[in-house]
């Protein structure tokens, strides 16, 4: 008998209440604050659906609304593109060919361009103002809340003796890898991602003083609800 009253108290406080689980997810949608730095927080890495129901739902999404993410939402889209998962030197969520890592990752948003330091898990505005037509050549890219751009260091493969055709191949491979992290991460979490790949490249490093002759487009990703 007492056992049961006691099931029924933990139901009644849970219908009243809501779950546990619920709360957390209620009490976690922080506004992000576009200042010099966004200082990202760590997901839970056990949120979002199972994988299989992420690879079900994933799909890509040419409609976005112009609703920002959340803190929350934006530190795991940043931290499944190449976060550090593990202890140790380039562990991160994504793999590279030789470990080299050359992809370097931009977000585009309406108030400013901002790099990611995965180490110092944060991003660092590089340009102010809305820069979004410099991160894709659809109409959907320029109001979207975030954009991604995925620009591969060619300083990686110094000294590797390895073709120039076949660098850029790895580099696409690379960025590839990036950007489905993210698309799984979107489909698991109530998210809208879509992987692109025309830019304005010329236009896109000038603007952010990049060398041509070192840098290039990879690849670009539209993310939103």
């Amino acid at each position: 008998m007492k056992t049961n009253l006691i099931a029924c108290a933990a139901l009644l406080m849970t219908a009243c209440c809501g779950s546990p689980s619920a709360e957390k997810a209620a009490a976690t949608k922080t506004e992000v604050k576009y200042g010099p730095e966004i200082a990202l927080v760590m997901p839970d890495t056990v949120g979002g659906t199972s994988v299989n129901e992420a690879l079900a739902n994933r799909r890509s999404w040419r409609e976005y609304a112009a609703a920002p993410l959340t803190l929350e939402e934006l530190s795991g889209v940043m931290w499944a593109a190449a976060g550090i998962n593990r202890p140790g030197p380039n562990r991160l969520t994504a793999p590279s060919a030789l470990a080299l890592y050359p992809i370097r990752v931009y977000a585009f948003f309406a108030e400013g361009v901002y790099s990611y330091d995965a180490k110092g898990q944060k991003l660092v505005r590089v340009l102010e103002g809305d820069r979004r037509k410099l991160a894709g050549m659809q109409d959907f890219v320029y109001t979207a809340p975030l954009n991604l751009v995925y620009l591969a260091d060619l300083t990686a493969y110094e000294g590797k003796n390895i073709p120039a055709e076949h660098v850029r191949y790895l580099c696409g491979q690379d960025a590839a890898g990036y950007a489905e992290n993210v698309n799984i991460y979107t489909a698991g979490h109530g998210l809208r991602s879509i992987t692109r790949g025309s830019a304005p490249e010329a236009e896109l490093l000038a603007a952010l003083g990049l060398e041509p002759a070192r840098y290039f487009v990879a690849l670009a990703q539209t993310v939103g609800k």
